[in-house]
């Protein structure tokens, strides 16, 4: 893995300027080169400024949406209309407005029985976009958060999800920060096998960890986010000046 790519934007309009920017070309680039865009979304209220983005004319025309595969990195195990829902969130910002098939929206199935039988059936989903040369999914795009504890996706500090080498997708018990509830989450291995992964990050709160891991810390590793680390593809962080504020000046 190449060293990963830092870019600080002036603040979270900016940086979600940068990113639809980003997005439009990796969904240009596989189309052209695979003939379809595998694209991972995130929850949260800085990706759901990019989404309102790229559900702007300029941006959602420079997007083919019927070549457009729609995944989610991680999800909360209520329905779709619940206000905790990343799905719920995703539709009303970006997969309602735009001509994307709904076929082609692999939502996380949280009608199941239970959050790990919901897991299961979302692994399997997710395997059979995966093309026959390879042994695991490959995705163009995944959009990643990072919380205050230093989780990414739904992999918390401490939780089971961590050492869950042999799945691509895996239920998980609430972490620390709310909302309180039974999560769905990919694993590092398939995160880690994507051709490109940006985490999106705002706030002096996530500063501190921020710092930790892209200065590779001691005890660095102590966040699940510090362990993205893609095997053949690129990694970018896009800050905001706040969550910046702790790092060393950079060239």
């Amino acid at each position: 893995m190449s060293e990963p790519r830092v870019e600080i934007c002036s603040e979270a309009g900016a940086l979600a300027l940068r990113a639809a920017a980003l997005a439009v070309e990796a969904a240009r680039e596989a189309v052209a080169h695979r003939g379809r865009f595998l694209f991972v979304l995130s929850g949260g209220s800085t990706p759901e400024k990019l989404y309102r983005l790229l559900a702007e004319p300029e941006h959602r025309s420079a997007i083919e949406w019927t070549k457009t595969f729609v995944f989610f990195g991680d999800e909360r195990f209520v329905p779709p209309d619940d206000p905790a829902s990343n799905l719920g969130m995703a539709q009303r910002a970006l997969l309602a407005q735009v001509p994307i098939p709904a076929a082609q929206v692999l939502a996380v199935p949280t009608g199941e029985k239970s959050s790990t039988t919901a897991a299961a059936v979302y692994s399997r989903d997710v395997g059979r976009q995966a093309p026959d040369s390879l042994p695991i999914p490959r995705f163009d795009l995944v959009l990643l958060g990072l919380g205050d504890d230093g989780h990414t996706a739904s992999l918390f500090p401490g939780k089971p999800a961590l050492k869950v080498h042999d799945r691509w997708v895996t239920s998980s018990p609430p972490g620390v920060l709310p909302p309180s509830v039974e999560r769905i989450t990919m694993t590092f291995p398939v995160l880690n096998a994507a051709r490109q992964v940006v985490f999106l990050v705002v706030g002096e709160k996530k500063a501190e960890v921020v710092r930790e891991i892209l200065e590779r810390s001691a005890g660095a590793e102590k966040y699940p986010a510090a362990r993205i680390a893609p095997v053949d593809g690129t990694l970018t962080w896009f800050l905001d000046q706040a969550a910046a504020s702790r790092l060393a000046p950079r060239r």
